[in-house]
């Protein structure tokens, strides 16, 4: 019968020890994707919703936020693939079209655009969520609705989770909104943050 010496004891016990940490360490990377709804417009970034998330999450998992103000679903479509590439997310938030939406870029090509990032996102094995993006009111009914169903038939058909954006809600609610009228305040922050958790928490 052979021994095993206490060294190499040792030896297997730390080796051990460390598989089962790095199993333990391992978390999902939530890569966010947008404009300045995630990238903090008009705010202290550290309040915006992203990092308010972030927070809440305590380090259980990375969030990335490679959100830029004024970003349209073209710029993120060429802005993607390096992203994937670099952090290797599981998971990915695409929070764009709304600057398609107020520069009156067609519906057409920004849902061609979404439906190219969603299935490079397929491609790198992580998992696309959308963000159901609205217009101001202003922009009137029909084209607002319009706008927004793209973002709710486009989650139908590639079955991918949507977080919704309660626009009109903030916009009706004191305080929520910025002068612009697009942008929503401090206050609504935890709003937006705690929405999208209600869609993601069972998929980190």
């Amino acid at each position: 019968m052979k021994f095993i010496t206490a060294g190499r004891y040792y030896f297997y016990a730390l080796l051990l020890s460390l598989m089962l940490m790095a199993q333990g360490s391992a978390a999902s990377t939530l890569l966010i994707l947008g404009d300045s709804l995630s990238a903090g417009y008009g705010i202290d970034a550290d309040k915006g919703w992203v990092n308010l998330l972030r927070s809440d999450l305590d380090g259980q998992h990375r969030v990335i936020n490679a959100s830029i103000s004024g970003d349209t679903t073209g710029n993120g479509l060429a802005r993607l693939p390096v992203l994937l590439e670099k952090f290797k997310p599981t998971h990915v938030l695409l929070e764009l079209g709304g600057n398609d939406g107020l520069q009156g870029h067609p519906l057409s090509r920004m849902r061609s655009n979404l439906q190219r990032m969603i299935a490079l996102c397929r491609e790198y094995k992580a998992q696309p969520i959308l963000f159901g993006m609205r217009l101001p009111p202003n922009y009137g009914k029909r084209y607002a609705d319009t706008f927004a169903a793209v973002f709710e038939d486009l989650a139908d058909k590639e079955n991918l989770p949507l977080v919704p954006f309660q626009f009109e809600q903030l916009v009706v609610t004191e305080g929520m909104i910025q002068q612009d009228g697009i942008h929503p305040t401090e206050p609504a922050q935890p709003i937006i943050a705690d929405a999208v958790w209600a869609e993601i928490k069972g998929l980190l």
